[in-house]
């Protein structure tokens, strides 16, 4: 049985392990966000001084502070966990998993010994192929189309290869793209195609820890 703190304290565990992520990658993130605040907030009552309302102005200046505040961390926070995970095995697994609505995502289904690999991503677009690592992953791609293609044929299929070169998808772009792709099949049809590819499975890798962006909100896992 849930304690009715529970939700509460499970939101603040996930904001303290944010802000932890966060003062990793960028140590100033404390002193930016008391400065935005303290900004925030003196202006507010410097504005009721002059419209003779100073303390109802302090109270209001406070709260519109803290959103201020958390609005500036979120942004910041998620450019900072892409940031901690990049370059490591698995980033693109760990981002496309961190997908919760619409998608399933097996990480792994084909490995190099160079850690080039690719997972394999199903919903309502179709069978979604993401390659990452270095140049092996394009053929890495080449064959587990083939290998999909027979265990789904006729079902749609897409392919993204995750990097910073040109025709390549950067790591924080690669929700987005997911999102934006059409959606070709029914739900049952996802179902179906779900239950064909389960058999196939994938690889066991490391997937890199800690909060993963949601577009660009606070981080969750």
């Amino acid at each position: 049985m849930k304690t009715p703190g529970a939700p509460k304290e499970k939101r603040f565990k996930t904001i303290r392990e944010a802000y932890s992520i966060t003062k990793s990658v960028k140590p100033w993130i404390g002193a930016a966000l008391a400065a935005i605040f303290v900004v925030v907030w003196a202006s507010a009552i410097l504005i009721g001084a002059f419209a003779g309302r100073p303390v109802y102005s302090a109270f209001i200046g406070a709260l519109v502070a803290v959103l201020v505040s958390l609005f500036f961390f979120t942004r910041v926070a998620g450019n900072a966990a892409y940031q901690s995970i990049e370059g490591q095995i698995g980033a693109g697994a760990s981002v496309l998993m961190a997908i919760r609505k619409g998608w399933t995502t097996t990480p792994a289904v084909a490995v190099t010994r160079n850690q080039e690999m690719v997972h394999r991503c199903v919903g309502r677009p179709g069978i979604v192929l993401v390659g990452e690592g270095g140049p092996g992953a394009r053929g890495l791609l080449v064959d587990e189309r083939r290998k999909t293609e027979r265990f789904a044929p006729g079902v749609p299929i897409t392919e993204f290869i995750v990097g910073d070169y040109e025709g390549q998808v950067a790591l924080r772009d690669l929700q987005k793209k997911m999102r934006k792709l059409p959606k070709k099949l029914s739900t049952s049809q996802m179902r179906e195609v779900r239950n064909r590819l389960k058999a196939v499975g994938g690889l066991s890798m490391p997937i890199p820890k800690g909060p993963m962006p949601k577009g660009v909100k606070i981080p969750k896992r």
